[in-house]
């Protein structure tokens, strides 16, 4: 590095490392600006800033949550990720799914453990537009167990679909990030197949 860290920048980089050693994904300017309690997200930007003016992260641009740390750039891994299709992100759609071929991604640059079990998915429709996963994305999961307020790809009732995870007391549902569309509440079943861990903007336009 450059410059030495102030203490609060030594706190953000500590927490950008460990949040990805445990859930395999680096946290979002809100979860920063929640973590830290700043008045708003453009203070964590300018921390992130800051770290990378200093040299203790670099960020990749067009790619979401695109931070890595210099310590990882010559621990690179490049693994192909299988693409099963597309997924609605607004109404369900029948499920079952090809296998489409793979992606070939620096899992650095997008933050994944590289012991991850993970696939990808195309997205169609625009029910998670308020979490930035917009139609013609590609989403990156992994195959594990959902927390509370993860974005999953579920089977809910037959369907598939890709919505925020809610826990109410014991019952799980699924809500969208976008007011035009209902929260989806199992009748019979749901099977959460994947948990988001990275995305792929689409470039187009």
């Amino acid at each position: 590095m450059s410059e030495p860290l102030t203490q609060r920048q030594q706190e953000i980089l500590d927490y950008l490392k460990e949040s990805q050693r445990i859930r395999g994904v680096m946290p979002s300017t809100r979860e920063i600006q929640e973590s830290f309690g700043f008045a708003s997200q453009t203070a964590a930007m300018s921390h992130l800033r800051a770290l990378e003016k200093k040299g203790a992260i670099q960020r990749l641009p067009g790619k979401a949550r695109a931070v890595i740390f210099p310590e990882d750039l010559d621990r690179e891994e490049i693994v192909d990720i299988p693409v099963y299709g597309e997924i609605a992100a607004g109404m369900t759609q029948d499920a079952p799914q090809e296998k489409e071929g793979c992606l070939s991604i620096d899992i650095a640059s997008l933050g994944i453990r590289p012991t991850a079990r993970t696939f990808a998915l195309k997205v169609r429709g625009d029910s998670m537009i308020n979490a930035h996963i917009c139609d013609g994305d590609t989403v990156i999961l992994e195959f594990r167990e959902p927390r509370r307020g993860d974005v999953v790809a579920a089977l809910i009732d037959g369907e598939t679909t890709l919505k925020r995870y809610v826990l109410e007391g014991r019952k799980p549902y699924l809500r969208a990030e976008n007011d035009d569309f209902p929260d989806l509440i199992p009748a019979r079943e749901l099977v959460i197949q994947g948990v988001m861990i990275g995305l792929l903007r689409n470039q187009a336009g």
